[in-house]
């Protein structure tokens, strides 16, 4: 079993940086390929950002694409999300995702609040 806890989050003005980390217990996630996914208020959760298992290739939504950064420290079996100039349409509960490699199994995490006011 994989345990996702995410952290980082809080209140920041707009044109703010937070970094949310997402630490993984239980078993090396080394293997699995990560993802942040965000949901606001009435809304459906919607995906932001992955990363494969040797960091090597990521991918953003259109939305957070040149203010948003993906990365990974297998070492520390840890995944972060490095965000710059938010806005307060980023405001939304962020959820950290690790899917298997083999099963393709999704774990999450509990979510982390992040609130950009204006």
């Amino acid at each position: 079993q994989v345990q996702l806890v995410e952290s980082g989050g809080g209140l920041v003005q707009a044109g703010g940086s937070l970094r949310l980390s997402c630490a993984a217990s239980g078993r090396t996630v080394s293997s699995y390929a990560m993802g942040w996914f965000r949901q606001a208020p009435g809304r459906e959760r919607s995906f932001v950002a992955a990363i494969n298992w040797s960091g090597g290739s990521t991918n953003y939504a259109d939305s957070v694409k040149g203010r948003f950064t993906i990365s990974r420290d297998n070492a520390k079996n840890t995944v972060y999300l490095q965000m710059n100039s938010l806005k307060p349409e980023d405001t939304a509960v962020y959820y950290c995702r690790g899917r298997a490699p083999r099963s393709g199994y999704d774990y999450w995490g509990q979510g982390t609040q992040v609130t950009v006011s204006a």
